[in-house]
């Protein structure tokens, strides 16, 4: 039928014309960028009223936000973590808003029920649901535990110390140790962390970055925290540090921003000093990412995807550390991505072997090696085609470990493999249950538009297409992360109301090693796009949903993809949700972490890379007098990684230039950022999504 477009509010245009490399950049709407400005701020107060208007419309969001809370009703649990005589691990009961860590006292045979006590319940430390547990680390022997906290989810975590037996707070807070991890010295005197240095040392626009490693002594004023690594290096490195678990090898590892490569550098803490460790640099200037574990064996294992974009194991004594020395131990895969290796052993096996996890076409598989060459023994089967987390080991070996499985049918379940029966067996569930809805899942493959064949997965409610249906597609495609099977109460709630949900395996993301990242970063990034569009359109030429009842959906990078394909093919989808996204691509460097993206998408102040960013950055891809698709832009006030002035920015450019009646939205959001969040904000975002979703694609007519 038809309606009456929306009210978008009239905005002044800035004025603003920037000039890259000889080129006019306008930026219409560039005092959206700031949140203070009465324009920003009456501007939000006027798309909170269209988004509640909005609301009143959808017929669906009761139901979504019943089943999607439903769905989410089995709680969720995690591997055990063993420490000394201490198990530790984390639990949500059914209805609870976090995760909270526990620990008890480890049985013989990690099985028997022993008394639990909770160390860290984020609700308990904050019951307006605000802060949360972003990380934690027992030290090495199980008495002492680092856990990081942040609030309203800022993600500026802070670091703590507790003494596990009496949960006594012993250090912290340590400030400005976002992302940071936590190398514990043996014996739980001392960690290594990394932290940035000093707001007050640093230019506002550098406050983010400089990051450093530290020695932090227990008890000790953070401010008289020694120095070990960091120094005059790249503002935008992030530092990876571990200490082996004999206490013996520190390894750091330093990237700049999220290249895809890394330097790395190994010390004997037996022979130097634990504040001034004398490092050797193991992999430096290497196109590659390598990362090496020290094992129980006496072995050192270097995990590596130099010549290998798909990895490889090589092995080397421990102290044999030129690289010349190295032996492959499993070799690449030509269609698997090697994620793991887990050394099992003890006396009651005839060898030491090797838990070998791989992601085959974003498939996961496991098998057992033998340590000493490397070659297969078989293959232990997995309840379905999902995927694997972990393994986690004992901290003391042995021929038992635990991994994380899930499915799209399958809430993340705990099992136990025991390399002495060759056997996987369930060893925790959630401890709430949860019947999943009758679905079925299969994966297909597309050619994309220079010829790529690209996997997707099909999530639906009849095996094959019967009528076309209300199809949400989901896409990523960067940083080389893969889109994997996995539970998603969002999914089987749309799936079960009658829709189809379909995950494209974009390039860019890691589905299929570094190559295929690589083919959709930088200069590549039209790649991903033209993957995502091609996916749409094998949607529809199969009968799966027509250009009418396709919406596409995706944050945060997956934002920038859905932002490109609003304006690229905005005849091609009827809905788009974009979340957290990037859209500015000229200014993105310009706030929060955006400088340590260039070397992900580029830098515009790079005349080639600024012409890679103008050709497709979204904002700037806008026409006048053109018919959008629905679109909600969901952005989130503490957001610290995607700066909410691109949702701003891109809704009042495509509200001015929007010809049709299908409604352009801001949905904000306060105390949230990036990442975590309670139980009961992820159902109102999902059932905001799922509810407008259903209107624009038709799915609440349908049965």
């Amino acid at each position: 039928m038809n309606r009456p477009a929306p009210a978008y509010p009239q905005l002044p245009e800035s004025g603003v014309v920037d000039d890259y490399h000889g080129i006019a950049v306008p930026d219409p709407f560039r005092y959206l960028e700031d949140v203070n400005d009465s324009r920003t701020s009456e501007w939000l107060s006027a798309q909170n009223a269209l988004l509640q208007s909005e609301r009143e419309t959808w017929t669906t969001k009761d139901l979504f936000s019943e089943r999607i809370a439903a769905l989410m009703g089995s709680g969720a649990i995690s591997p055990p973590y063993i420490r000394g005589d201490r198990t530790f691990y984390t639990k949500r009961m059914p209805g609870q808003q976090f995760a909270v860590l526990y620990v008890r006292e480890t049985s013989d045979d990690h099985t028997t029920p022993t008394t639990e006590r909770v160390l860290i319940d984020p609700m308990a430390l904050d019951p307006e649901g605000h802060t949360t547990l972003d990380s934690w680390q027992p030290s090495k022997e199980g008495d002492l535990l680092a856990y990081q906290l942040s609030e309203g989810g800022d993600e500026e975590s802070s670091v703590y110390v507790m003494r596990v037996d009496s949960g006594e707070i012993l250090d912290g807070p340590i400030d400005r140790c976002r992302f940071s991890p936590i190398a514990w010295l043996k014996g739980g005197s001392a960690f290594y962390y990394v932290r940035r240095i000093a707001p007050e040392l640093l230019p506002a626009s550098e406050q983010q970055f400089h990051r450093r490693v530290y020695l932090h002594r227990i008890g000790a004023d953070p401010s008289t925290d020694e120095l070990v690594f960091g120094a005059g290096m790249n503002m935008t490195n992030y530092y990876g540090v571990s200490v082996s678990r004999d206490g013996r090898w520190l390894e750091i590892s330093a990237s700049e921003g999220t290249e895809p490569r890394n330097d790395l550098w190994i010390a004997d803490l037996t022979k130097s000093d634990t504040a001034s460790p004398l490092l050797e640099l193991v992999q430096g200037d290497v196109d590659a990412q390598t990362s090496i574990s020290c094992g129980r064996d006496g072995r050192a294992y270097i995990f590596t995807d130099l010549n290998a974009p798909r990895g490889t194991v090589l092995i080397a004594e421990l102290g044999q550390w030129n690289p010349r020395s190295w032996k492959t131990l499993i070799p690449e895969d030509p269609s698997a991505v090697l994620e793991s290796v887990t050394l099992l052993d003890g006396d009651q096996l005839p060898h030491d072997q090797l838990l070998v996890v791989k992601n085959r076409h974003g498939v996961a598989e496991l098998s057992v090696h033998k340590a000493s060459d490397g070659v297969r023994l078989y293959t232990v089967d997995l309840p379905g085609a999902g995927t694997i987390g972990g393994p986690v080991e004992h901290v003391d070996g042995g021929p038992v470990c635990w991994i994380v499985y899930t499915d799209h049918t399958t809430v993340p379940q705990i099992y136990e493999f025991d390399a002495r029966t060759q056997q996987l067996t369930l060893f925790a569930q959630p401890p709430g249950t949860v019947e999943a809805p009758k679905v079925f899942s299969q994966q297909v493959t597309y050619t994309s538009a220079d010829g790529t064949e690209v996997r997707m997965f099909v999530i639906s409610p009849t095996e094959q297409p019967d009528v076309p249906r209300s199809t949400i597609l989901y896409g990523y495609g960067g940083f080389g992360i893969p889109l994997q099977p996995g539970f998603s109460a969002s999914i089987l709630a749309w799936v079960e109301a009658g829709g189809v949900w379909a995950i494209a395996n974009l390039r860019g993301g890691g589905e299929e090693g570094e190559d295929w990242h690589r083919a959709g970063m930088l200069a590549n990034k039209q790649n991903v796009f033209n993957d995502f569009h091609a996916a749409a359109e094998f949607l529809i030429s199969n009968g799966w949903t027509t250009s009418e009842k396709l919406g596409i959906y995706g944050g945060s990078n997956g934002g920038l993809l859905v932002g490109a394909a609003l304006t690229q093919r905005p005849d091609l989808f009827n809905a788009v949700v974009c979340v957290a996204p990037l859209l500015d691509m000229i200014r993105y460097v310009e706030s929060e972490l955006g400088p340590t993206w260039t070397v992900e998408y580029g830098d515009p102040s790079d005349p080639e890379q600024f012409t890679w960013l103008h050709a497709y950055s979204p904002y700037h891809r806008v026409q006048q007098d053109t018919d959008y698709p629905a679109t909600m832009f969901a952005i989130f006030d503490n957001d610290t990684r995607t700066d909410p002035m691109h949702g701003r920015k891109m809704a009042a450019a495509v509200q001015r230039a929007t010809t049709g009646t299908r409604p352009i939205l801001v949905r904000t959001e306060g105390n949230v950022g990036h990442g975590a969040r309670s139980l009961n904000k992820s159902v109102e975002e999902s059932s905001d999504t799922l509810a407008f979703m259903s209107k624009w694609t038709g799915l609440e007519s349908a049965g």
